[in-house]
């Protein structure tokens, strides 16, 4: 199973999200230094759930941070996340 996949299913399983996007941008990071250079390293995550109403912008990365610890503590070199819940979209 590829990273993005493995990403989206726990991400999905975990939070219900009304919107999910999983942008792989290892590309744009492919020769800076600490780089893996395996092609999936660095990920741009948006994600808009009702878990993270209530919960302040550390609390919510957090979740996020711990749902993907294995890949955080493996595969995922970098991660960029837009959090917000359904009434914080315009």
């Amino acid at each position: 199973m590829d990273l993005v996949t493995i990403i989206e299913e726990k991400i999905t399983k975990a939070l219900s999200p009304a919107t999910l996007d999983v942008i792989n941008e290892s590309h744009l990071h492919a020769s800076h230094a600490s780089s893996p250079n395996t092609g999936v390293s660095h990920f741009r995550l948006t994600i808009i759930s009702d878990k993270f109403t209530d919960l302040n912008l550390l609390a919510r990365q957090r979740m996020v941070h711990d749902i993907l610890k294995d890949e955080l503590s493996g595969s995922i070199h970098a991660l960029s996340l837009t959090t917000k819940s359904p009434n914080e979209v315009s």
